[in-house]
């Protein structure tokens, strides 16, 4: 073989070199991989651009027009916390301390990505949430924020939170109070003043204790006093004869005693004396 030969041999093994490369960009960029709990949205370039009228793509292997492309998305829960300052219904700050749970909607996600982008959290969720939280809050007092109001706070927080995020492709699935801080002179007020009223509470028990034993005492002693005047009032000469006289043949038939007659009593009643 001449060398001529051998210097044209590597010149046919160039269009192959070259296709086998354009095949492999090609195969780059006409594949996607979506992991576990996301979703893709497909952007076609010569065909209306973002797919809202379709599901997006779920987890897998995809294959795509290399000059489309894919934005993936987390569609499991997730949770953002958010520590706000807000003002009660008299004006003092309270500084509170939110979880928000939220996920997109599955299949509003292309309707998602094409108006919100994928900062929604931050255009968003955390708009809808920092509103809601002033305008509950704006709503009560310190005392009723730190202590009975709380579970209701919380829930009227989520309600117009999902209120706003219902119409924005985004599904809240709890909204979380954590924490609610007042300024320590407010907060040291309300628990002298939740102290005060606990001792009030229990001595105003104490007395209505004492009150219902009394009136139980009461109540007893006026029915004993109607036994014995009822009982009074049955016992004849005659019936009170006939009792001493079983009292003393019960007497008089005792082991353990002896009895001597000697003499009659009041009313005729026999005397009985004698005892071992």
């Amino acid at each position: 073989m001449s060398s001529q030969q051998q210097m044209q041999l590597p010149k046919s093994i160039i269009p192959i070199i070259f296709l086998v490369i354009i095949g492999l960009i090609f195969i780059s960029k006409s594949t996607v991989n979506i992991d576990a709990g996301e979703a893709g949205v497909l952007w076609k370039r010569f065909a209306g651009g973002v797919v809202t009228d379709q599901p997006p793509l779920g987890e897998g292997f995809h294959i795509v027009a290399p000059w489309n492309t894919v934005t993936v998305y987390e569609v499991r829960q997730q949770e953002l916390f958010e520590k706000m300052k807000v003002l009660s219904s008299n004006g003092l700050d309270i500084l509170l301390e939110v979880s928000a749970w939220y996920q997109p909607k599955y299949n509003e996600l292309g309707k998602l990505h094409q108006e919100r982008g994928e900062q929604y959290v931050e255009r968003v969720i955390m708009p809808a949430m920092r509103s809601a939280a002033r305008s509950v809050v704006g709503r009560y007092t310190p005392e009723q924020l730190y202590a009975s109001k709380r579970d209701i706070i919380q829930l009227e927080i989520f309600d117009e939170t999902k209120a706003i995020l219902d119409s924005q492709f985004i599904q809240l699935n709890e909204a979380l109070v954590r924490d609610v801080t007042l300024p320590p002179t407010i907060k040291d007020a309300i628990e002298r003043k939740l102290k005060q009223e606990q001792e009030s509470l229990e001595y105003k028990f104490r007395i209505e204790k004492a009150q219902k034993e009394a009136e139980r005492q009461v109540i007893e002693a006026k029915g004993k006093a109607d036994a014995n005047r009822i009982l009074s009032a049955s016992l004849t000469e005659k019936i009170l004869q006939d009792k001493g006289i079983d009292a003393t043949i019960q007497l008089s038939n005792s082991p353990n005693s002896k009895v001597i007659v000697i003499g009659s009593g009041k009313s005729g009643m026999p005397i009985i004396l004698g005892n071992q």
